[in-house]
């Protein structure tokens, strides 16, 4: 049992993963979110979560609080942030699912550590490896042989060709590609729509066609 499940963040991307979790409990794939954790939700967020009928009901502390089983879903877009949440949380009885949307597609030899969010459309090719609590937004593809490593994030329509390495923390923006057999460094941000034609460095930001 995986106790009450929180998804953390009442931004967009939270609210995209809880139309996620909302698809996989009516698969049975997962219970029903219990509520929404954010420090510091806007007005309009808090109205939108009610819309979807979730409702705020704490902060990351309270999280941090829990001493029964729980899991939690970081659906934040920010590493950083995402990275702070789990130093909180580290100790905790907290799980972390894997949240996969039933239209995604994943390929054989493709393994996703605890915490990973596919949306739908998603397309992950085979002999793939996604760490801990990476994102893959919407209609993403990922090829061949490639490594996503812990928290990074690829945002809608990115395509990642084969063989390619996304380092820990780093952003690949919507509609960017990144050609085969390259990486992007560790906290590194590819600009939307960009084509990186050689590898990026380590905390670098990139953009246009070529990348640079």
């Amino acid at each position: 049992m995986i106790g009450p499940l929180f998804v953390v963040g009442a931004g967009g991307f939270g609210r995209e993963t809880l139309s996620i979790l909302h698809a996989l409990a009516a698969d049975g794939g997962l219970p029903p979110v219990t509520g929404v954790i954010d420090d510091d939700p806007a007005r309009a967020d808090l109205d939108r979560i009610e819309e979807l009928g979730q409702r705020v009901v704490g902060t990351v502390a309270d999280l941090a609080r829990r001493t029964g089983p729980f899991g939690a879903v970081l659906a934040i877009g920010s590493a950083p942030a995402r990275r702070r949440i789990a130093d909180l949380l580290a100790g905790t009885p907290v799980r972390y699912p894997v949240v996969v949307h039933p239209d995604a597609t994943i390929g054989r030899l493709v393994h996703l550590a605890e915490g990973v969010v596919v949306a739908p459309g998603a397309r992950l090719s085979t002999n793939v490896l996604v760490g801990r609590h990476v994102q893959i937004d919407q209609n993403a593809v990922v090829g061949h042989d490639c490594v996503l490593e812990e928290f990074a994030r690829l945002n809608p329509q990115v395509c990642v060709s084969g063989a390619v390495r996304i380092g820990s923390g780093a952003l690949v923006g919507a509609a960017a590609t990144v050609l085969p057999g390259l990486s992007v460094g560790a906290d590194a941000i590819v600009g939307a729509g960009a084509v990186v034609t050689r590898s990026v460095a380590p905390g670098a930001v990139v953009k246009g066609v070529p990348a640079r």
